[in-house]
């Protein structure tokens, strides 16, 4: 019997812990913001280790990656330390790393206060997916779906979503693509080609909201011409101008074009989903912002990665043997696409002014 009550005794401790667990993050968090939770879903820039196994080249679970977080333990997240989402969870005063769904090391716990579910390589056109083998955002969502039902079945919490900040960002590996390998090229026109993306983002939203999302912030696209490896091919074709690592001008303003689109496709969301409260999240003027005036943000270098050349190395090319800058702080990006921990961190400081006001109550 004593045995018997000892037992009973641990269980009701764990029970109590975890109700309480619940209701303090609810308190703290709704007294602050009103948002308990971050879920992520979209691509690299979201991806904090999601594709660590799976057989795709887009992984980032190898030195020199990680190399400024705690322990200098590679991740998967594509950068040397820290991603925007984990700055978001952490400025929220919510938890300080949002963690991968697909981590066998995340509890049910973990879950309350968010995962993100984005996979390094994915897009909205999942013309590429068999090619990069990403996890579509489809997929992602009947994760999400999953993971509601984890939440449910253990703590019988129905509310989670409803309190949480969704954040999707997807779109420029596409855009990538569309430039660097001109498959879609053929079929579209630039300008359709966005229309063909937005097409594809609507009913990711529409399910999200169907879901229960009701606080909802959408990235855009970067100024994709400003990033070291579309500076490089931008130098080199179609014909060579090197040594101009400049920008490519019409990718930005490719880049902004759709930008606007998004913000008017978010309008309508807000006009036609009563309820829900959505924020364009701008990723292109902060970085923008940051090349053009690099000494007032703490930056030196802007045009090239911290990973060997800074130009061509990414994933698998940005290795332990790989030359790395004595100090990441000082540069934009990691590699040659994905921004610093100190490039993640500004951009996730613009979305905290920007776009938490547009979502709180």
């Amino acid at each position: 019997m004593e045995k018997r009550g000892a037992i009973f005794f641990l269980f009701s401790i764990f029970f109590w812990s975890d109700t309480f667990f619940l209701s303090s993050w609810t308190y703290v968090n709704a007294s602050l913001y009103n948002i308990s939770a971050v879920f992520a879903f979209g691509d690299s820039t979201l991806d904090t280790g999601n594709n660590d196994n799976r057989n795709t080249i887009f992984k980032a679970n190898h030195p020199p990656y990680g190399r400024d977080l705690p322990g200098h333990v590679p991740s998967g997240r594509c950068s040397n330390g820290k991603i925007m989402p984990d700055f978001v969870v952490s400025l929220l005063g919510i938890k300080d790393f949002l963690p991968a769904y697909l981590d066998p090391k995340v509890t049910d716990l973990d879950l309350i206060t968010g995962v993100s579910f984005a996979s390094a390589g994915c897009g909205l056109d999942s013309f590429m997916g068999p090619l990069y083998n990403f996890t579509y955002m489809s997929t992602q969502l009947d994760y999400f779906k999953e993971c509601l039902n984890r939440i449910k079945k253990r703590f019988g919490a129905t509310n989670i979503v409803e309190n949480a900040l969704i954040i999707v960002g997807a779109g420029s590996v596409d855009m990538f693509n569309y430039y660097d390998l001109h498959v879609r090229g053929v079929q579209y026109s630039v300008s359709s080609y966005h229309d063909l993306l937005l097409q594809n983002l609507d009913p990711i939203v529409q399910h999200l909201y169907k879901m229960g999302a009701r606080k909802i912030a959408i990235s855009g696209l970067p100024p994709i011409g400003c990033v070291p490896f579309q500076r490089l091919l931008g130098a080199i074709l179609p014909i060579p101008k090197l040594p101009n690592y400049g920008c490519v001008d019409q990718q930005n303003y490719d880049s902004q074009a759709y930008n606007a689109k998004l913000q008017d496709l978010i309008r309508k969301w807000k006009a036609s989903l009563p309820g829900a409260k959505f924020a364009y999240a701008d990723i292109y003027d902060p970085l923008m912002n940051i090349i053009l005036n690099p000494n007032k943000y703490g930056f030196e270098v802007t045009n090239r990665g911290c990973c060997g050349t800074g130009w061509v190395e990414m994933g698998y090319t940005c290795i332990s043997t790989t030359p790395i800058c004595s100090d990441a702080s000082k540069y934009l990006f990691w590699d040659a696409i994905h921004p610093t921990q100190a490039g993640n961190q500004m951009i996730a400081n613009s979305l905290k002014e920007t776009v938490l006001p547009q979502l709180i109550n």
